[in-house]
């Protein structure tokens, strides 16, 4: 899954993205490269990152989806409204950080065929990385993806439609995140493929003391072991080398 920030202030690529033609070019770049899920956001939902509205969000998003309507798009939001604009212009998936918790989110999905993303997260991006707590960070997320599995099977979602994210770096910290990650293999009893989202985060500099464009390695790294720990699905921004990758841990996974 190839990330392509339709934001002006995505932490990851500031901005780079955020005119509908470099937009385009990138998600094709991406496709290119090996992407076999493109998925687009229009609202950056980084820690500290202010709402913005639904008009803005498809102002943002609809040019591009428009123009790329040949390949596989997930449209990473989490407002109904938007999730059905995007929908109709195209998108094959929902992505959204609040597991379809918004009134009126499942509804907006459940009838289209589209496949989603439940993913947990702790508070709201302007104020999740205040200081997140947890008595067991593994099974509170466990707990949430499984009732938000439960609720979207309920609403029609069939489960073939349905993958998990255990939201790294939403309201968790570095200790969080390297739990998770520890034992993300955990998370396989609920049936769902999991999507694991690590590339360039805020841990991988904690870890490293490298800025954002000098965290390929270690977002590589963080790859590897989340495939080693069962995750299906790698929501990456470097495509190419993370293809890499993927092809070096199957070829071991394979002779061994």
């Amino acid at each position: 899954m190839g990330v392509v920030n339709v934001t002006p202030d995505s932490f990851s690529d500031g901005g780079r993205f955020f005119a509908a033609e470099a937009a385009v070019s990138h998600a094709r770049r991406l496709a290119e490269e090996g992407a076999e899920i493109i998925d687009i956001g229009g609202e950056s939902s980084r820690p500290g990152a202010a709402p913005v509205s639904d008009q803005q969000e498809l102002e943002r998003i609809l040019p591009v989806l428009e123009r790329i309507g040949d390949l596989c798009v997930s449209v990473d939001t989490r407002r109904p409204a938007v999730m059905k604009a995007a929908l109709a212009a195209g998108a094959s998936m929902i992505n959204d950080i609040q597991a379809l918790s918004e009134p009126y989110a499942l509804e907006a999905v459940a009838g289209t065929g589209c496949a989603v993303c439940l993913m947990h997260m702790k508070g709201q991006p302007a104020t999740m990385q205040h200081e997140p707590r947890y008595d067991d960070v593994v099974g509170e997320v466990k707990t949430f993806l499984r009732e938000a599995v439960r609720k979207a099977r309920f609403a029609g979602i069939g489960a073939d439609r349905i993958a998990i994210d255990p939201g790294f770096g939403f309201g968790k910290t570095a200790r969080h995140n390297l739990e998770i990650l520890r034992k993300l293999g955990e998370l396989r009893s609920l049936g769902a493929p999991i999507v694991a989202g690590l590339s360039r985060k805020s841990t991988i500099g904690h870890l490293t003391g490298r800025p954002v464009d000098e965290r390929l390695a270690g977002s590589l790294a963080m790859a590897l072991l989340a495939l080693q720990g069962g995750a299906r699905i790698l929501r990456v921004h470097d495509v190419k080398e993370t293809k890499d990758v993927i092809a070096v841990w199957q070829a071991y996974k394979n002779e061994s």
